[in-house]
Formats: C-alpha cells, sequence, structure tokens
C-alpha cells in the first residue's frame, strides 16, 4: 500500500528536517527547545533548524529562508501575528505548518481544536499529525497614501470599531491579563466610535451601502473563550462570512452580544433552537447580519483602521478581501483530518 500522501517525503533514504520559527518575546526558548529536540528524535527527523523572528522580520522572510533550505515542515511559536506572518510565506508551498500555540489568543488553534495549555502535545502532533488543508484569507489593500499590499489572513479581518480597538489595546495589560486586555480597548473605544458608510460588492453581485459600525471578514468562527461569533465560518470550505454590525447605541450592542453568547452557543445546537432564531429574529431588529461569498470589496465613505488577526494595519481607503481555498497545509491529529 502506497504511503499516505499527507506524509511528506516518506522514502526510507531522506532524512526529514523541521525548522521552528519562534516570536521570543512570546516564547519560553529553553522550554521549546527541549520539547522540539524530544519530539523530532523520537520521530527519526534530523537535526531541526531555528529562526528568530523580530520586529522588521515577524516572520515572512525567515520562513522563505527555511523554505529555500528544503525543510519538510514549519513549526511556528508565537502569538497569531507571527502564525499569520509564517503562514503568509507558506501559502501554497506544499510544506505543512505546525501551530505551537503560545500567544493571547491562539484563535487558529481553537478553530483547529489543537492542544492550548500542553506545548509537548501540540509539538507531538506537528511531527506525528497528518496534513489538512485549510484556507487562507488574502485581503488586496489600498491604503490612505495610495499604496496597494496583499496581506493573507487565517481567521478574521476587522474594518471599523474592530480595528480601532486592536489599536487602542494596551501591551503592557495584553502582557498580564491576556485577550482580556481587548475587552478594555473596546470599552475605551466605544464611546468615541462613529459609524461610518461603505460600499461593498459580493462576488460578482451589484453594489450594496450600509451605515455600520463595524465589518468583519471571518474565515473561521470561533474567538478566545470559545465564543461561538460565527458557527457556520469553516476554515475549509472556500468562503468568508462576514457579519455587519450596525447596532443602535448601547441596546443594540446588547443584542449582538445576546446573539453571540446565547443563539450562536447554545440555541444553535438543537434543531428546534435554531427554529426560535428564525421565528423570533427581524429584519428591523438586526443589529449583525451575516453574508457569505468567494469575496468582498468595501469601500468606506472615508479612511478607516483596519486589522488583520489582531494585528493593526492602519488606515485604509478600501480592502478587497477573497478566500484562497486550500491554500495552507496545517498539521493535527488524525482523527481531526478525516
Amino acid at each position: 500500500m502506497a504511503a499516505p500522501s499527507s506524509a511528506p517525503r516518506e522514502a526510507a533514504s531522506v532524512v526529514r528536517r523541521a525548522a521552528v520559527v519562534y516570536n521570543p518575546v512570546k516564547t519560553d526558548v529553553v522550554r521549546l527547545r527541549a520539547g522540539v529536540t524530544a519530539a523530532a528524535a523520537a520521530a527519526e527527523w534530523g537535526e531541526t533548524l531555528w529562526f528568530e523572528t523580530s520586529v522588521q522580520d515577524p516572520g515572512q522572510r525567515v520562513t522563505r529562508q527555511a523554505l529555500r533550505l528544503g525543510v519538510d515542515l514549519v513549526l511556528v511559536a508565537g502569538g497569531d501575528g507571527t502564525v499569520r506572518a509564517v503562514a503568509e510565506s507558506l501559502r501554497s508551498a506544499e510544506v505543512p505548518l505546525g501551530v505551537l500555540p503560545v500567544g493571547t489568543g491562539n484563535l487558529l488553534a481553537r478553530n483547529l481544536q489543537l492542544p492550548l495549555n500542553s506545548l509537548d502535545d501540540a509539538i507531538v502532533i506537528a511531527f506525528t499529525g497528518e496534513n489538512r488543508a485549510i484556507d487562507l484569507g488574502i485581503a488586496s489593500v489600498t491604503y490612505a497614501d495610495n499604496r496597494i499590499e496583499d496581506h493573507a489572513f487565517l481567521v478574521m479581518a476587522g474594518l471599523g470599531l474592530d480595528a480601532q480597538m486592536i489599536a487602542a489595546t494596551r501591551p503592557d495589560l495584553k502582557k498580564q491579563v491576556g485577550w482580556l486586555a481587548y475587552v478594555d480597548a473596546g470599552m475605551r473605544a466605544l464611546p468615541k466610535a462613529e459609524q461610518f458608510r461603505i460600499r461593498y460588492n459580493l462576488g460578482t453581485r451589484s453594489e450594496h451601502q450600509a451605515l455600520v459600525s463595524t465589518i468583519l471578514i471571518a474565515n473561521c468562527g470561533v474567538l478566545p473563550g470559545n465564543i461561538q461569533f460565527l458557527p457556520e465560518a469553516l476554515v475549509d470550505d472556500g468562503i468568508l462570512d462576514i457579519a455587519v454590525l450596525q447596532p443602535r447605541g448601547v441596546l443594540g450592542w446588547l443584542k449582538i452580544w445576546r446573539r453571540v453568547t446565547w443563539q450562536n452557543g447554545v440555541l444553535r445546537r438543537f434543531a428546534v433552537g435554531r427554529r426560535i432564531i428564525e421565528l423570533t429574529e427581524t429584519d428591523d431588529e438586526r443589529a449583525m447580519t451575516v453574508l457569505r461569498a468567494t469575496d468582498i470589496r468595501i469601500v468606506p465613505d472615508k479612511p478607516q483602521e483596519f486589522e488583520l488577526d489582531g494585528d493593526e494595519f492602519g488606515l485604509v481607503r478600501s480592502v478587497f478581501l477573497r478566500a484562497d481555498a486550500g491554500a495552507l497545509l496545517v498539521r493535527v491529529p488524525a482523527v481531526l483530518s478525516r
């Protein structure tokens, strides 16, 4: 029987090598090296290559360097921003990514159901698990100074209040309390938030307009605390799930919170619950509208803050976002890849 296609370079004559790209600010390097060395030896892999990220290179360049050296696996240890940067360079490379969650949100790891509290278990999965092809979100961004750049994202992009909240997050508080620092930033950003008008197109459909507080574009839908923000969003369906948030004051935000925590987290698990949602939710009451498409173009009436996977990207004039289906291989436990 032929060897599984998910295992790279299975030929006995080939010694497989892994590379580790790590954020030194987020990582206990001594512990990480010990765990990787033990797992690589147990799996009979060769010597691991090590690459450190920096402010100047959050992961893209060192990942490309690892690929040029012919590695069979890239492990990433860092927060969501580091994972995003490494994944950007692994796009369509057919070299799998092993995610070692050591950051604040660890959102991709959550959506892939990887272990969050055991670094050693995550390392073992990277070396012994199977490959799963997932989508990458691609954002073509036109900045306020008219520069145009492409960036990848794994979990979520946001325009408006969401990005303002990311920009307002205090780094010192984030180190102390993790993702709860975003709640603090949100409480400070909300009083100053102003709605803005957008024009948007879904795929080849006609243009629409909306007055929004923020618009979120998701590749997958689980947030910290296992909150099911967009429960229909799947990381491998080739579709972007889009949340248009149009709350009217505090009551509107409470409606969104009720929907996310109660409806998405409890009612949607059962057929009768989903029917209750259909019967009680009317168009004029919706503070949050969910759309789905393979791509979306958004043009705000004035430049707005933009974020990708929790990293701020500054003021933008427009964004075109699309799903690049199956563009990234990730290592998952064998039971999850089937």
